[in-house]
């Protein structure tokens, strides 16, 4: 059986968030070693989780594949 790790992590949304509440996007929190993700409507279920080096490839692999059919969050706003 799996358990989850319940640690604190400091997430926040794009600033393209949109919105009645800011809540039509996702979230991210850096830890030290990973990258989580996590839709903002539901926070409370489960998150991806990326190893830190994985996450910036992940994220210029949406864009190259998106690129022709839509618009693609920036998501370096996350980067902070």
């Amino acid at each position: 059986m799996r358990h989850p790790v319940i640690i604190s992590l400091d997430w926040r949304k794009s600033s393209y968030s949109d919105g009645d509440d800011g809540n039509d996007c996702v979230e991210i929190a850096n830890s030290a070693t990973h990258i989580a993700v996590r839709d903002s409507k539901t926070p409370a279920r489960a998150t991806l989780t990326f190893p830190a080096g994985s996450f910036t490839p992940f994220i210029e692999a949406l864009k190259a594949d998106h690129s022709a059919h839509s618009t693609v969050t920036d998501f370096a706003k996350f980067r902070g």
